[in-house]
């Protein structure tokens, strides 16, 4: 059976009954929700979606900026909004429809009385940084999800700690559908990929680097100390005796290489502690530059409650970065593994894979999506 033909442009709808109105095939409805100002981030999100749900399916993209999830003094009023391109980027990416409602379609009777409570796990990080935010969230999410009727819903990793609640809601309140996140999406000098980049001046965005840069120096560092770990856990005692023997005979580098694996059993414990302190460090660099970045938090946590964990910890976690710079905050984050083998970072398809520089290198120059 031949795929039926999709229009070259998705559907645009601004109401409910709109919505409701759209025709839904046999192959299952995909939702990606974004606040807009589309980029190549939001279009992996539609391009996993579409896979998700096959040429018979449908992929529903949603853009709306919500106001639940700003806080006073926040960037609503300024976010960009770009709506017609939007619309373009998504039918390029494969999505069928477009959502975009007004705040009045979306919130009727003006702000909701009630609302979704995202709890400790909202509370801490970016919930303590922005408090209510999460909250905005989940009551907006919790709508579109009542709106679209999906059977999957994507969100980008960028946001691990939007979409840990917003998988936690899913779960806890039996929510009819699968939370799918997409890896990040990076330029390919590392910076990840956000509709605020582009608030950035070029001197800003120089600096902006150092949040991929501190992640990308932990993931480093702690292959290297797992790599030495499992040396170590081979070697045992042996390693430590092998370094005495050497520097006894005056192999001074052959003695400092088995030094390093026996050491690595003592400092493996240490792991998340370095990891930490080897982002902080490049953070700390750029906190002199000009224009200066200033880190709100470093944290290292477990994915499933975003907790911070603690020296000694195995098992994966999620080092997650926010600063601001000039006037532009930015988030980052990425998956570190501690007590076994690191796995490589994904990538899209497409997207070339940026090193770890010792310092910000010069460029050469959403709701529920990455920002």
């Amino acid at each position: 059976m031949t795929a039926p033909s999709r229009q070259p442009c998705p559907q645009l709808v601004h109401t409910a009954a709109e919505l409701r109105g759209l025709a839904r095939s046999g192959g299952g409805r995909a939702v990606v929700m974004t606040m807009g100002a589309l980029h190549e981030g939001h279009a992996t999100l539609m391009r996993a979606a579409r896979e998700r749900v096959g040429p018979q399916g449908q992929v529903v993209v949603t853009v709306f900026v919500n106001p639940l999830q700003f806080g006073a003094g926040e960037d609503l009023d300024r976010y960009p909004r770009t709506l017609d391109a939007d619309v373009v980027l998504a039918g390029a990416a494969g999505a069928d429809a477009v959502f975009a409602p007004s705040a009045d379609e979306v919130y009727p009777g003006g702000e909701p009385q009630v609302r979704i409570i995202a709890g400790p796990m909202g509370a801490v990080l970016e919930g303590a940084s922005r408090p209510g935010h999460f909250d905005g969230v989940l009551t907006v999410v919790a709508k579109l999800l009542h709106l679209t009727g999906p059977d999957v819903a994507l969100f980008g990793e960028k946001d691990a700690q939007q979409l840990a609640v917003i998988t936690r809601m899913a779960d806890d309140l039996n929510f009819p559908v699968e939370i799918v996140g997409v890896p990040t999406v990076r330029e390919a000098d590392g910076l990840a990929l956000s509709s605020r980049n582009r608030y950035l001046s070029t001197p800003e965005r120089r600096t902006a680097l150092a949040l991929s840069a501190a992640l990308f120096a932990a993931r480093d560092r702690t292959a290297a100390q797992e790599a030495l770990r499992e040396r170590a856990g081979s070697a045992g005692q042996r390693a430590q005796r092998r370094s005495e023997a050497l520097a006894a005979l005056g192999e001074d580098r052959a003695a400092a290489d088995a030094h390093a694996v026996a050491q690595a059993a003592a400092e493996a414990a240490r792991g998340p502690s370095v990891a930490c302190a080897a982002a902080r460090a490049v953070l700390a660099d750029a906190a002199v530059l000009d224009p200066p970045l200033a880190v709100d938090y470093v944290a290292l946590v477990d994915p499933s409650d975003f907790t911070e964990v603690a020296d000694g910890y195995e098992g994966e976690a999620v080092l997650a970065l926010a600063a601001t710079v000039g006037t532009t905050r930015l988030i980052d984050n990425i998956r570190l593994t501690f007590g076994g083998q690191q796995p490589c970072p994904a990538a899209p398809e497409g997207t070339p894979r940026p090193t770890a520089p010792p310092s910000p290198p010069i460029p050469q120059g959403p709701l529920g999506a990455p920002r």
